[in-house]
């Protein structure tokens, strides 16, 4: 069963694809308010689970 968490952070992530796939303003640089809610979600998600899954 994969780890809720990983889950969370890999829909975080699609989510943040798809709306960069579709948005006007956001580049590889810029984004715009929703992008940056959606880029810093994911990101947030991302180093929660890589700290967790480094060995003590």
């Amino acid at each position: 069963m994969p780890d809720n968490l990983y889950q969370r952070y890999q829909a975080a992530h699609r989510a943040h694809e798809t709306h960069a796939a579709d948005c006007t303003a956001c580049t590889a640089r810029a984004r715009c308010p929703e992008g940056t809610r959606l880029w810093e979600s994911f990101s947030r998600l991302q180093d929660v689970y890589l700290q967790r899954k480094r060995p003590r």
